[in-house]
C-alpha cells in the first residue's frame, strides 16, 4: 500500500511551504539588501554618488547673513536600468521512491535544490556588493595599508582590529552610520580573526577570550555584525551599512512545484526570480589581501 502521507506531500502545497521554509532559514546576503516588489522584466534604478551633502566653493550652510539667499545643494543620482534574473533548477523523485515516501526523502530533495538556488542568488548579490571583486564606486584598501600584515599572518603580526575601524571610519565619513553594519567573511579570514582574537590577544583582552571561546563563535564585534560564507570570495572582507547600500528587487520568492511524469516519477522544480542593485555604494566597504594564501 503506498505511503499515503508521502503522496500527500508530493501533490499538496507541503511542497511550496518547504521551499518557502528553507529558503528562509538559508537566507545570507538577502537579509542585508533592502527588498521590494517589482513588476516587469526591468527595474529603473538610482545610485547615489555622495554621502552627506556639502556646500562648493564659498557658499555656506551656516552662519548665513541676514538677507542671503540659501545655498542651493544638488543630489548627485546615477540611473540605471536593470533586468530582472530567474534563477531554475529541477529535481526528480521515481515512483518507487514516492510510494515508499518518507517526508525525510522528499524534505531533503526540496532543501538541496532550494540551496543551489540561495548559493546561485547569493553570489550574485555578493558580486553586486564587491563590484565582482573590482571596485570603481564603492570604497576599498587592502589589509596590509592599515594593520600591516595578513590577519593569519605568523606571530599574530596583522591587526584586523585596525581594518574594522577604518572600515567604520569610511562609513562614517560619507554620511553612513556604521554602527550594525555587517562583514561578511570568507572561511579563512573568519578563522584568522578568532585566532587573532583569542590566540594572539586574548591574554591582553581576558574577558573576551574567556566568554567567546565558550560558544566559538564571534557574532558581534566593535559594533559590527559578522557573518561568514563560502560565496564571500577568498582573501576578501566587506562591510557594508545593511537595509541601505543595497536594494534586491524580487519578481517571484522562492516557489516550487511538481510535475507527474506519466509512470516514472515526478519532477519537482523550484525557482526565484529578481535583482540586486547599489543604491549607495559608498555604504560599501571592500578590504582586500586579508590572507596569506
Amino acid at each position: 500500500m503506498a505511503d499515503t502521507r508521502g503522496m500527500q506531500d508530493i501533490f499538496g502545497l507541503d511542497i511550496d511551504r518547504l521551499a518557502k521554509g528553507f529558503g528562509k532559514q538559508m537566507y545570507t546576503f538577502l537579509a542585508e539588501c533592502q527588498v521590494r516588489t517589482m513588476k516587469g522584466d526591468s527595474v529603473r534604478w538610482f545610485s547615489k554618488t555622495a554621502g552627506t551633502l556639502v556646500a562648493c566653493g564659498a557658499s555656506v550652510t551656516k552662519n548665513v547673513s541676514p538677507g542671503a539667499r540659501p545655498t542651493t545643494l544638488e543630489v548627485s543620482w546615477s540611473r540605471t536600468t536593470s533586468y530582472k534574473k530567474k534563477y531554475f533548477v529541477e529535481g526528480f523523485l521515481d515512483e518507487e521512491d514516492i510510494s515508499d515516501s518518507e517526508i525525510d526523502t522528499l524534505a531533503t530533495t526540496i532543501r538541496d535544490l532550494t540551496e543551489v538556488i540561495v548559493r546561485d542568488r547569493d553570489e550574485e548579490i555578493w558580486d553586486v556588493m564587491s563590484e565582482g571583486q573590482s571596485p570603481s564606486a564603492i570604497q576599498t584598501f587592502a589589509t596590509t595599508s592599515v594593520g600591516g600584515d595578513q590577519w593569519d599572518a605568523p606571530n599574530y603580526a596583522g591587526n584586523p582590529i585596525a581594518d574594522i575601524m577604518r572600515a567604520k571610519r569610511l562609513i562614517q565619513n560619507e554620511g553612513y552610520n556604521p554602527e550594525g553594519a555587517t562583514l561578511l567573511l570568507d572561511l579563512v579570514g573568519y578563522e584568522s580573526l578568532v585566532n587573532w582574537l583569542i590566540s594572539g590577544k586574548g591574554s591582553s583582552i581576558p574577558a573576551f577570550a574567556s566568554e567567546k571561546i565558550k560558544t566559538g563563535v564571534v557574532m558581534n564585534l566593535l559594533g559590527v555584525n559578522i557573518k561568514v560564507s563560502k560565496n564571500v570570495t577568498p582573501d576578501y572582507a566587506l562591510m557594508i551599512v545593511p537595509k541601505r547600500a543595497v536594494t534586491y528587487s524580487e519578481s517571484e520568492g522562492i516557489t516550487a512545484e511538481v510535475f507527474r511524469n506519466s509512470k516514472v516519477g515526478r519532477n519537482i522544480e523550484v525557482s526565484c526570480s529578481g535583482i540586486a542593485y547599489r543604491t549607495d555604494p559608498l555604504a560599501i566597504v571592500l578590504i582586500t589581501d586579508i590572507n596569506t594564501s
